[in-house]
């Protein structure tokens, strides 16, 4: 482990990753000095104020994303000053997020970030510059598989499986404010209260060995509508189980690539599997999950997640640490 930091108080630096490492005490992760950019022709650079570390993040620095280029700045998530670009922009606080940032181009872990001007969304009103930069991966993660999903509706029951992690929060959230039944599995305390929009029914896989039947019992036998599975493969079975007839489930990551699956159950019961990529959408695809969220970011409906813990430059790979740890605190740095 390297982290080579310059320590001059005027000086801005970036986190840069040179080559794909085997482990995280492998990592060579240095903090080098960054100039301000210029922008080229329909961009703008923003001076990052606040920047989330997703899981993805850390997995990238270590080459478990195929597309990732080397050298580069890491960091999906951002929230900051636009500082150079077009004139309308300048000065205005922005948000955003994007499966291209930190990975195919310069990331957030840094100074300055350069971005598509398309991709600029003003920050929503009454949220802080750490939870603006904390929101993104998660949040739109979470829209995207329900849109594709034709969106959760009152009455309807929705089962998010996996929920003490961030994007299964953020489901829990989309869907209570849409009224929706929600219905949460996990093997951790959940921080529902205050939160969702609703109730929320917490199963617990630790105490319940049959989610699908707990499931069962809860929807009076009839399933859940929409099945938002957050792990994959160690909850597939049991998913498949507890799905409505014409129930859909989305999946956005797994441990074992291949599971057992019966077609017949699969065509009897009408099911739509849907698959979410979240890198697949760039800092400008983004945009409109964040759009189709600002209301809701604003009206309180949608909370941010608060943010445990933030880090320096100079502390970039305690934060990566606790993040790879499967820590359930959002984790955020400071350039």
């Amino acid at each position: 482990m390297n982290v080579a930091a310059m320590h001059t108080t005027h000086t801005s630096r970036a986190l840069r990753v040179s080559e794909k490492a085997a482990s995280l005490d492998a990592l060579q992760l240095h903090a080098a000095p960054q100039a301000e950019p210029a922008p080229p022709a329909g961009h703008a650079v923003v001076r990052v104020a606040a920047a989330a570390v997703n899981p993805s993040d850390v997995k990238a620095t270590l080459g478990i994303m195929p597309q990732a280029v080397w050298p580069r700045t890491p960091g999906r998530d951002f929230a900051g000053t636009v500082v150079s670009g077009p004139a309308e922009w300048i000065g205005r606080e922005v948000y955003g997020s994007g499966g291209d940032v930190g990975i195919t181009r310069d990331g957030s872990h840094g100074r300055y970030l350069v971005l598509p001007e398309q991709a600029l969304r003003a920050k929503p009103r009454g949220i802080s510059m750490d939870e603006a930069g904390a929101v993104g991966v998660p949040f739109v993660t979470a829209y995207e598989g329900f849109r594709r999903s034709g969106m959760p509706q009152a009455g309807q029951t929705v089962l998010v499986l996996g929920a003490n992690g961030k994007v299964g929060q953020a489901a829990v959230q989309l869907a209570s404010q849409a009224g929706a039944r929600v219905i949460a599995v996990q093997r951790h305390a959940g921080p529902y209260a205050g939160f969702a929009n609703g109730p929320v029914d917490v199963i617990d896989a630790r105490h319940h060995t049959d989610v699908a039947a707990r499931v069962r019992e809860l929807t009076d036998g009839r399933g859940a509508h929409i099945v938002y599975n957050t792990v994959g493969s160690a909850y597939f079975e049991a998913a498949n189980k507890a799905m409505a007839k014409g129930a859909t489930q989305i999946f956005i990551a797994t441990h074992d690539r291949a599971v057992p699956f019966d077609i017949f159950a699969f065509y009897r019961g009408m099911h739509t599997f849907v698959g979410i990529d979240s890198l697949a959408m760039d800092c400008i695809a983004s945009t409109a999950q964040l759009d189709a969220m600002r209301d809701g970011f604003e009206r309180g409906t949608l909370k941010p997640f608060p943010v445990a813990r933030h880090f320096t430059l100079d502390e970039a790979m305690d934060a990566y640490r606790l993040v790879l740890s499967g820590s359930t605190d959002r984790v955020v740095l400071r350039p």
